[in-house]
C-alpha cells in the first residue's frame, strides 16, 4: 500500500544557477528558502524590509524601491522605547529614530537595484489577513504590538489579492523585463486567525495566484503549502508549536524546489560547498591534535580552491 503522495513538479525553464540573482521577498517561510540559498553561496537577497505576510505590503514595498521613496521623519512613530514603520517588520525597528530611516532608505537602495537587476524573484504569500489603522485608514505590514483596538482586521478578497499581484508583475517587469517571478504560499498555519479561518485565507491566496501565473511571460506558481499539506501529512514534520515545518519538512522541500528550479550542472559545485560548510560547522573534541589541524588546513584548501575556480567565498 502507499502511504503517500508525492506532488508531481516538472524542470522548470530559465533556472537558477551561481550566474544568477535571486531577491526573496514575503513570509517567515521566505527565510527558510532563503537560507538554503545562501549556505549553498548562491548570489540571494533574503526580505531586506523584515518579514512581510501578505501581498498588500509587499506590493507597497515593491512600488517604493522602484520609485525610490526617501523615508522621512513622517513615516515612523515611537512606541515601547523604539522607533518604528508600519511598512515592515520589527525586525527594523531601532531605539534611534535616524538608525531607523538610514535603514529604511538603504533597503529602499538595495531593493531598487535588486528588482532591476535580479533573474529570479521569489515571492511567498503567508495571509490574506489585513490590519488596517483605524486613525489613518493604512493597511499596514506589522502593527508593532500597538494595542488592536486601534485596527480593523479584513480579509482581502480574491479580486483584491489578484489586482495586487498584478500591479506586482507590472511594476516589476516595467523595470526588470526578463525576470522570472516565482509565487509560492507559506505552509506555516496562521492558527490564531482560527482553523477555518486560515484555511479561508491560503485558499484565497492560491485561487489569486493561479488568476496570474502564466509561464510564457515568465510567472510561475511552485507549490510549498501542497507540498506541506498533501505530501508531508503528519504532524512530525511541524515544529512542536504545530504551526511551523521543522528542519525535515523545510529541507524535503527545499530539495523540491531544487530539483524544479536549480539547474543540474549546479548540484556539483552545491555539493562541494555543502561538505566545507559542514566542515566549519564542525566541532573537534580536540581542537589542539594533529588530526583536526590537518582536517583544518584540508578544508582551507578546498576554500582555496573554489575562492579560485568560483570566486566564492566563505
Amino acid at each position: 500500500m502507499n502511504f503517500r503522495t508525492q506532488i508531481p513538479n516538472a524542470k522548470a525553464l530559465n533556472q537558477i544557477d551561481y550566474d544568477s540573482s535571486i531577491l526573496l521577498l514575503g513570509s517567515c517561510f521566505t527565510e527558510n528558502i532563503g537560507n538554503k540559498f545562501l549556505h549553498f553561496k548562491f548570489r540571494a537577497n533574503i526580505n531586506p524590509f523584515g518579514i512581510l505576510f501578505h501581498p498588500k505590503a509587499i506590493e507597497k514595498l515593491i512600488t517604493y524601491s522602484i520609485n525610490q521613496k526617501k523615508y522621512t521623519d513622517a513615516d515612523v512613530f515611537f512606541y515601547n522605547e523604539r522607533w518604528h514603520c508600519f511598512d515592515v517588520h520589527s525586525d527594523l525597528s531601532k531605539p534611534l529614530k535616524e538608525q531607523l530611516l538610514e535603514n529604511l532608505n538603504a533597503a529602499i537602495q538595495s531593493t531598487h537595484q535588486q528588482l532591476n537587476s535580479s533573474t529570479h524573484l521569489i515571492i511567498t504569500l503567508g495571509t490574506s489577513w489585513i490590519y488596517r489603522q483605524i486613525e489613518s485608514d493604512i493597511i499596514v505590514a506589522n502593527c508593532h504590538k500597538v494595542p488592536q483596538k486601534k485596527f480593523l482586521k479584513e480579509l482581502l478578497s480574491v479580486d483584491e489579492i489578484t489586482a495586487s499581484l498584478e500591479n506586482i508583475i507590472a511594476l516589476v517587469k516595467s523595470v526588470n523585463p526578463t525576470i522570472e517571478i516565482i509565487f509560492t504560499v507559506s505552509p506555516v498555519r496562521h492558527l490564531k486567525d482560527g482553523f477555518t479561518e486560515n484555511a479561508l485565507s491560503k485558499s484565497h491566496l492560491i485561487s489569486a495566484i493561479h488568476r496570474v501565473v502564466e509561464p510564457r511571460n515568465h510567472i510561475h506558481y511552485f507549490p510549498s503549502y501542497e507540498i506541506m499539506m498533501d505530501d508531508l501529512r503528519d504532524y512530525r514534520f511541524y515544529k512542536s508549536d504545530m504551526i511551523h515545518p521543522n528542519e525535515t519538512a523545510i529541507e524535503y522541500i527545499w530539495q523540491q524546489f531544487k530539483n524544479t528550479w536549480i539547474d543540474n550542472n549546479s548540484f556539483e559545485l552545491m555539493d562541494k560547498i555543502d561538505t566545507i560548510q559542514k566542515g566549519l560547522a564542525h566541532r573537534p573534541f580536540n581542537a589542539t591534535s594533529e588530526k583536526h589541524q590537518q582536517f583544518l588546513e584540508n578544508l582551507q584548501l578546498k576554500i582555496d580552491d573554489l575562492k579560485t575556480q568560483h570566486k566564492i567565498t566563505f
